[in-house]
């Protein structure tokens, strides 16, 4: 049974399960759903608990499935916590899971917690065994449009809450912005506000003041905030990465793949094929499938072909090549085709043309 993040409290309430799996990417939502699930067991009478950390293929699980079945010597009813970092149980490990979720007991609660899992990790027999078996909870990251409402409902928890209409929406945003992609930092500035303030309203003065900038970003969030054209957003996440160090090469690679492709959905939307079928000549699966939907129509054949003759450009720079219209250091130049790839989305205004940047 699958259900969600904020569907498990209500579960709970409605009676235990024998087996939980938790999955995804999220630490903050995965503790915490952790701990709910352990709270409500305790409470249930399961007083005794064993945890078994799968490291590696040689994990042997003889010692979970022996668990399983034993009767423990001090307590009735026990939970048992199986934890797989790497989200690989291997051969041996998804025979043995298979096995497991046969012989459930009443007696036994347990708690298996994985990571993210990829596609064709959750159609394995020992990852569909477990959904069959039991609740199924996946815990993903927070989308930044989430992330206000988030916040108040987690301020409201504490007593808290920003300004009514339009200047409590702004704080909220100002607080997503410094804490997107890091949940687990986003709890400790609210536990920080708890400290610093009573219940009640809070001002943007007093959240700006309190609140530090711990957000994290990563390519994929740095292209959706191209491809939807929030160029605030995408300047913020740029600084962002070269702050925590990330290559440069592979910042270039992610937006000129981007641009690859887009060259070869509209090929194919100039040959007279569909959008539909355009995307999928872009090889544009998922979240990119909607990005592209979006971006692929506002741009032109020779739009691209500019765009990608700057990424060539752009792509020497940051090997170390130089060029005597663009910035000679990396980050600057990933800045400048960022900006022209955001522009050349902007429709033209009436009766004018677009300003492209030279390229030489």
């Amino acid at each position: 049974m699958q259900i969600k993040p904020e569907q498990l409290e209500g579960q709970l309430t409605r009676g235990l399960k024998r087996l939980y799996t938790i999955h995804g990417d999220e630490p903050l939502l995965a503790q915490e759903a952790g701990d709910a699930i352990r709270a409500a067991a305790r409470a249930a009478g399961f007083a005794e608990r064993q945890v078994f950390n799968v490291s590696g293929a040689h994990f042997d699980w003889s010692g979970v499935l022996g668990a399983a079945q034993a009767l423990s010597l001090f307590a009735d009813r026990q939970l048992i916590e199986i934890r797989i970092p790497g989200g690989k149980p291997g051969k041996d490990g998804s025979e043995a899971l298979q096995r497991y979720c046969g012989q459930l007991s009443d007696d036994v609660l347990t708690l298996v917690q994985l990571p993210r899992l990829d596609f064709q990790q959750q159609k394995a027999a020992w990852f569909t065994a477990l959904d069959a078996a039991g609740v199924m909870l996946r815990v993903e990251t927070l989308e930044r449009r989430a992330l206000p409402a988030w916040l108040a409902q987690r301020l409201a928890r504490q007593g808290q809450r920003v300004q009514a209409g339009e200047a409590g929406q702004r704080t909220l945003a100002f607080f997503a912005d410094r804490i997107e992609g890091n949940l687990l930092a986003a709890h400790q500035e609210l536990q920080k506000l708890a400290l610093l303030h009573p219940a009640g309203e809070l001002s943007y003065e007093q959240i700006e003041a309190a609140v530090l900038n711990v957000a994290r970003y990563d390519l994929p969030k740095l292209a959706e905030a191209v491809w939807t054209g929030q160029t605030a957003r995408a300047l913020r996440m740029l600084d962002g990465l070269q702050a925590e160090g990330e290559a440069a090469v592979l910042v270039h690679w992610t937006l000129a793949d981007d641009l690859r492709k887009l060259a070869r959905g509209r090929a194919a939307l100039d040959a007279g094929k569909p959008l539909p079928m355009a995307l999928k000549e872009a090889q544009a699966w998922g979240l990119k499938e909607r990005l592209f939907e979006r971006a692929l129509p506002l741009l032109a054949d020779h739009q691209l072909a500019h765009l990608l003759q700057a990424a060539s450009v752009c792509d020497g720079i940051v090997k170390g090549l130089k060029h005597p219209e663009w910035p000679h250091e990396p980050w600057p130049a990933l800045r400048r085709l960022m900006l022209m790839v955001m522009e050349a989305q902007t429709p033209a205004p009436a009766g004018g043309r677009r300003r492209q940047l030279a390229l030489q």
